[in-house]
Formats: C-alpha cells, sequence, structure tokens
C-alpha cells in the first residue's frame, strides 16, 4: 500500500574496527548490518503510525529516526561503524488516496489561509484598537495637561493678586501711620506753641497784616466782613448825606472839629 522508492544511507567505518568487522561480517558489512535492517525498521516506524502521519505529518523525522535505530544495534553489535547521515525519498501510495490526501491538504491549507486571515483581521482590529486607544490617552493626557495649567495661571494670579493686595495694605498703612505721625507731631508743636507770649506775636503780626484802620470816637468792638460793612456804609450813606463812606464817620462832625482845631492853633500863634 506505501512503497518508499529509494532510501540511502551514508556510513564510516573507522581503521582501527576494520580487520574485525570485515572479519565477522566480511566485506558486505554495510549489507547486513544495515541494508538488511532497514526494511524491519522502517516496517517498525509504519506499524505505530498512521498512512497520514507517515506520509505526511512524520514524514520529516522518519530519517532521523531510522539514523538512531541502526546506530544503536551498530554500537552493540560492530563497534566503530557509524551512521553518517539517512536520506528516505517520498513514499508512493494509491492514486485516490494520493488525491484524497491532495484534496485533505487543499482544505487545511485553505483553513490555514482562513486562520491565517482571521489572525490578520484580529490583529488590525488590536492594532486599531490600541491607537484607539493611544489617541484616547493623548487626547486625556494633553487636556490633563491644559487643565493643569489653567490651575496654575488662576493659582498664579491669586497669589499675584494676594501680593498685590498685602502691598497696597502696607502701603496704606504706612500712609495712615505717616499721617497720624505727622498730626500727631503737629497737635504736639501747636500744643507747645500755645503760650502766652506766642499768642501776644501772633496778635501783633494779625494787626500788622491788616489793611484798615478806623479814625473817630467811637471804634468798633469786633471785626465784620467787609462786604457787609461796605453795603452798611451805603445804606448809611444813602440816609445821611453827610456820612463818610470810607471811614464810617460824620463828616460834618470832623469839619467842626477841624474847625475847633484851626481857631485854637490861631489864638496861640496870637
Amino acid at each position: 500500500m506505501i512503497y518508499f522508492d529509494r532510501i540511502e544511507v551514508v556510513n564510516m567505518l573507522a581503521p582501527t574496527a576494520v580487520i574485525d568487522i570485515v572479519k565477522n561480517y566480511t566485506a558486505d558489512y554495510d549489507k547486513t548490518l544495515i541494508f538488511n535492517k532497514i526494511h524491519h525498521e522502517l516496517n517498525q516506524f509504519c506499524s505505530v503510525h498512521t498512512l497520514q502521519e507517515v506520509y505526511i505529518e512524520l514524514f520529516d523525522i522518519i530519517d532521523e529516526n531510522l539514523k538512531q535505530a541502526l546506530q544503536k544495534d551498530l554500537n552493540v553489535m560492530a563497534p566503530g561503524l557509524t551512521i553518517q547521515a539517512v536520506r528516505v525519498t517520498k513514499p508512493k501510495i494509491p492514486e485516490a488516496i494520493r488525491r484524497n490526501f491532495e484534496l485533505m491538504e487543499a482544505e487545511k491549507t485553505k483553513l490555514l489561509i482562513s486562520a491565517q486571515r482571521q489572525k490578520v483581521v484580529e490583529k488590525e482590529a488590536e492594532t486599531e484598537r490600541k491607537k484607539a486607544i493611544i489617541e484616547a490617552e493623548k487626547i486625556a493626557q494633553v487636556a490633563e495637561i491644559h487643565y493643569q495649567q489653567k490651575v496654575m495661571e488662576k493659582e498664579t494670579e491669586k497669589k499675584i493678586s494676594e501680593i498685590e493686595d498685602a502691598a497696597f495694605l502696607a502701603r496704606e498703612k504706612a500712609k495712615a501711620d505717616a499721617e497720624y505721625y505727622t498730626s500727631q507731631k503737629a497737635a504736639e508743636s501747636n500744643r507747645l506753641k500755645l503760650t502766652p507770649q506766642y499768642l501776644e506775636l501772633k496778635k501783633y503780626q494779625a494787626i500788622a497784616t491788616n489793611s484798615k484802620i478806623y479814625f473817630g470816637n467811637n471804634i468798633p468792638n469786633m471785626f465784620v466782613d467787609s462786604g457787609a460793612f461796605k453795603q452798611s456804609n451805603e445804606f448809611r450813606t444813602a440816609e445821611d448825606p453827610g456820612l463818610n463812606q470810607e471811614t464810617g464817620t460824620n463828616i460834618r462832625e470832623k469839619d467842626t472839629g477841624r474847625t475847633a482845631k484851626t481857631s485854637s492853633d490861631a489864638k496861640k500863634a496870637k
């Protein structure tokens, strides 16, 4: 049912073991020790595996299994003879079975392609999801940075306002303290100045700076507003034409007094 067209075995005989092996197994030692055993080892391998495993799934390890099985027996029967390599060609199977295997392989290939396509789609979806997550995280981080920036700006403005308020309060307090100190010192200075001698000096200074001098028998007992005094003089002048508007005295009385003074001077001259 299954047929291996060609099996190649490469072996090497150590020089020290040539005499013993040729003496025991003749010059065709490889036929007795190797090639006659290949059929048996292949039957052993195929008996424990299915046709699908031998033809497809485990075909790549047949040569390695043959090499290990042959070398194991040679180590006991012919020390010094080693197997270098084993090459097994693809076995032949009936045509109907081969077509079934080919169809099965085609379906398996389609399944693998579909699975790979699904993996690609899943990978693309995973990539898109990760991209969306990264983009969302970036937007959230940017928003967080802007929020922190605004908070810091508000805190800075608050601190600046507090500093300005404190500076303004300090200036106003210093100004008020200075005004209070100035007023206090001025009050103390005025209190010290209020002596009888200083008041007497101020009285004479006020008299010296007064530009109005009153003549007549009766000097006013108090100072009044000049506008009110002028209106009073005009009123009195209108009632009595003989009243002097500037001095407030009666012209007739002044003339009489001057006439009397003139007569007295004339008597003294005689």
